[in-house]
C-alpha cells in the first residue's frame, strides 16, 4: 500500500480570508486534518481553519502543553507522530493545522522532524503574524538594504536591546508575560515614538495601538513592531 502524503499547512495569523487557496483546496481533499491544542482549550488553529473543513473530514487532536520545560512537549509530539504516522501508513493523507506560517515559529516543525524521512511531506507557506502586523499598521517594514531583525520576547533584554539598536526595524513576538521587560527595552534605546503594539493580527479582537499605550498585561498572541522608518520611500 502506497503511504499517504503529510501536508504542513500555514493557516495565516487569523482572519479565514488569509489561508491561501491552496491550502484550502488540500483542506478539501485530503483525510485526516490534524492540529495542536492546548490542553483544556479549543485549538486556535482549527478555528481559523473551520469555514474551510468539509463535514465529514476526520480531526486529529493533539495536546500540545505550554511549558518553558521542553520534555513534556517533546513527549506530545513523539506522540502526536505516531498517530499521524499510523494514518499515513495506511495510505490517508493527513493535513496538519499551523497557525501563521509552518516553519515560522511554527509547531510543524517538529512534526516534520520526526516524519519527513519516512513519508513524503508538502509544506505550504502561510501569511505570518509579522506581515498582518505591518499590513494593519500601513508601514513598511523593511526596504533596500535595510535589516529586519526579529526576536522572541522571551529572550534576554540585552539582546532585544542589541536588536534595536542594529536594525531599521524589529518585531518582537510571543510578547505575553514579557511585556515590561520589552518596554524596557525600547524606552532604553529611545524607540517609543516609533513603536506599535499589535494584539491578535487580524483577529476578531485585534488591538494595534502606540506601544506607550499597551494595555498591562498582554497575551501570547501579541507583538511589538519598531520601525525607524529610514527610506523616504519616494
Amino acid at each position: 500500500m502506497t503511504s499517504g502524503v503529510l501536508y504542513g499547512l500555514g493557516i495565516g495569523p487569523g482572519d479565514p480570508e488569509l489561508i491561501t487557496l491552496k491550502a484550502a483546496r488540500l483542506l478539501s481533499e485530503v483525510d485526516v486534518v490534524a492540529y495542536p491544542q492546548v490542553p483544556g482549550r479549543e485549538s486556535l488553529a482549527r478555528a481559523i481553519a473551520a469555514v474551510h473543513l468539509p463535514d465529514d473530514v476526520e480531526e486529529l487532536a493533539f495536546d500540545v502543553p505550554m511549558a518553558v520545560d521542553r520534555g513534556p512537549g517533546q513527549a506530545a509530539y513523539d506522540a502526536a507522530a505516531a498517530q499521524i504516522a499510523a494514518h499515513l501508513e495506511a495510505g490517508r493523507s493527513v493535513a496538519v493545522l499551523c497557525e501563521g506560517d509552518p516553519l515560522f515559529y511554527g509547531s510543524f516543525m517538529y512534526l516534520n522532524a520526526r516524519l519527513s524521512g519516512r513519508f513524503g511531506v508538502e509544506i505550504v507557506p502561510g501569511v505570518t503574524s509579522v506581515g498582518a502586523a505591518s499590513a494593519r499598521l500601513g508601514k513598511g517594514l523593511i526596504a533596500r538594504d535595510e535589516r529586519l531583525s526579529v526576536i522572541s520576547a522571551t529572550s534576554p533584554e540585552a539582546d532585544i536591546l542589541a536588536a534595536l539598536n542594529g536594525s531599521a526595524s524589529v518585531a518582537i513576538l510571543k510578547v505575553g508575560k514579557h511585556l515590561a521587560k520589552v518596554k524596557a527595552a525600547v524606552l532604553a534605546a529611545e524607540l517609543m515614538d516609533v513603536a506599535s503594539y499589535v494584539e491578535r493580527a487580524s483577529m476578531a479582537e485585534e488591538r494595534v495601538v502606540p506601544l506607550a499605550q499597551a494595555p498591562e498585561k498582554a497575551p501570547y498572541f501579541s507583538m511589538i513592531l519598531v520601525i525607524k522608518g529610514a527610506d523616504p520611500w519616494l
